[in-house]
């Protein structure tokens, strides 16, 4: 057999269809994770544990972020979809601007089911692990990590939205 044709069948044999793999990458052992200091669009501060007890997609972005204001519509979608007493989305904004900034941008793109939260840069980048934006993290609702995503995703694909309902299932 040609090496050529080894390589190729061997590939094939490899390969999931796009539509089986997960959209996260879950970990095999939910991880333990740090929190910055967030604040929501009420002046509250907040730590991810006011979140315990429902799983959160935790998605760190900012307005300067082209892939970031590019995925926002989706996770609006996700949160009108599936925000519940078990389920939240919880878009981080990391501009320096602040709340104003956010505030714009939401009404410009018809933001509408996202509710506002920010933190420091450099400490909720720090605290997460962020290396890029967009960085998507899923949060157990005992507040571990449980999968993780950089770059930007369609978050209201059925892909997305049944790892999800997996996840929350779980627990």
């Amino acid at each position: 057999m040609k090496r050529r044709g080894f390589l190729g069948g061997a590939l094939a044999l490899g390969a999931t269809p796009a539509a089986a793999r997960p959209v996260m990458a879950e970990h095999n052992t939910p991880l333990p994770m740090l929190s910055p200091p967030i604040t929501d669009g009420r002046g509250r501060n907040l730590t991810l544990s006011d979140f315990r007890g429902r799983t959160v997609l935790l998605n760190i972005w900012a307005t300067w972020c082209a892939p970031c204001r590019d995925e926002m519509p989706t996770l609006d979608r996700l949160q009108a979809k599936l925000g519940g007493p078990e389920f939240h989305v919880l878009a981080l904004s990391i501009d320096r601007g602040g709340f104003d900034t956010v505030r714009a941008f939401y009404s410009d793109i018809g933001i509408q089911h996202l509710a506002l939260y920010a933190s420091d840069q450099l400490r909720a980048m720090m605290a997460l692990g962020v290396v890029g934006l967009p960085t998507t993290l899923l949060v157990s609702a005992e507040g571990r990590e449980v999968a993780r995503k950089v770059g930007p995703a369609d978050w209201d694909s059925p892909a997305v939205i049944s790892q999800i309902k997996h996840v929350i299932s779980k627990g």
